[in-house]
């Protein structure tokens, strides 16, 4: 029997936080093709500039991650206008291939890190569903804690390739 579209497991924080805090930036390592990395994050786009890939750990379908391809660790400081403003265009592109690709009532676009992990500064771009009820909406819905959906290989190979085409 198959899973459910929204069946959840577990998340494991303990190992996730000893990842990002000790072990290398894993945007950096993707960059830089580690095929550890490349063979569990689906890529929707690339270029010199930009990393775009699917969530790893989604808590919504279609959840995406953009990144600027160099190491940058501070938001606006680290960053010219110039290239925040180029950032906030494959944002706002990447928004529209997701609404394009899933039903999504409202998108929600956060950068999420610390500089005691997850350095490498990178948005979130989150595709809330219709009918998901209010208290599990905003921050809730990005929330690890209820658990990641459980979306196999195939389907998250597929869902990039799709949320890709929508680039194009």
């Amino acid at each position: 029997m198959a899973a459910s579209p929204d069946a959840r497991i577990p998340f494991d924080f303990a190992a996730y936080q000893q990842r990002t805090r000790s072990g290398p930036c894993f945007i950096c390592a993707l960059a830089h093709g580690d095929p550890e990395l490349c063979s569990v994050n689906h890529m929707v786009y690339e270029d010199d500039d930009v990393l775009i890939f699917l969530n790893r750990y989604p808590t919504l379908r279609g959840y995406t991650l953009v990144c600027p391809r160099r190491h940058v660790e501070r938001v606006v400081d680290d960053l010219s206008e110039a290239d925040y403003m180029r950032l906030q265009h494959w944002i706002y592109r990447v928004g529209r291939a997701i609404e394009l690709t899933v039903p999504t009532e409202r998108l929600y676009v956060l950068s999420l890190g610390s500089q005691q992990g997850n350095r490498h500064v990178h948005w979130h771009v989150a595709p809330l569903p219709p009918g998901v009820p209010y208290p599990e909406q905003q921050l809730r819905a990005v929330d690890l804690g209820r658990g990641i959906l459980d979306i196999a290989q195939a389907e998250m190979s597929r869902l990039a390739g799709q949320i890709r085409a929508q680039l194009r």
